[in-house]
């Protein structure tokens, strides 16, 4: 029994504002990865200028300690390992994304795999912390791409919710309205 065509379902849509808004969210990403690594090598070409701007953004988000960062060409990373991590993990998964999830869909898994992924990073900073244990730059890394890479998935379908709204028709709600 056919439906009538009111009730018509698409099964190919045009709209393409998921897809710019995970084009727009990859490009930062790989843009704020590449100020990560690019700030030592800046450092180490003698860009100084560049190199610390870089520095003293990231400064507001990480501690930058050089016990706990990486090093390239003899200089630090912009940030921590742990953070390192956090966003590569996001970056890496959030290329990922189209291909593991429609880029239509703008619901969230469960919260608690946001909390279970962040349960290692807790208990490799706590161990560390309390002495128990002297955790790495490869155990702060990996806790940190799997909360990144974890997190994604409760992002990028905010993103996505808001790419598909109309925001004109609200426009002219709010208009009508005064």
């Amino acid at each position: 029994m056919r439906a009538p065509a009111d009730q018509y379902i698409p099964q190919f849509s045009t709209d393409r504002r998921p897809l710019l808004m995970w084009s727009l969210v990859a490009a930062v990403c790989l843009v704020i990865m590449g100020m990560i690594i690019g700030a030592p090598l800046f450092l180490a070409r003698g860009h100084t200028s560049s190199a610390l701007a870089i520095y003293a953004a990231f400064s507001h988000l990480c501690h930058q300690i050089p016990d706990r960062s990486f090093f390239i060409a003899g200089h630090q990373f912009a940030v921590c390992a742990r953070c390192t991590g956090v966003y590569a993990g996001f970056t890496v998964a959030t290329l990922g994304y189209p291909l593991l999830r429609s880029l239509r869909r703008a619901d969230t898994p469960d919260r608690k795999w946001l909390f279970i992924s962040a349960a290692p990073l807790g208990i490799d900073f706590a161990l560390g912390y309390f002495g128990i244990w002297e955790n790495t730059h490869l155990s702060r890394f990996v806790t940190g791409a799997l909360l990144g890479s974890v997190a994604v998935f409760y992002v990028i379908p905010g993103f996505v919710d808001l790419s598909l709204r109309d925001w004109r028709r609200k426009r002219q709600l709010v208009g009508s309205r005064q």
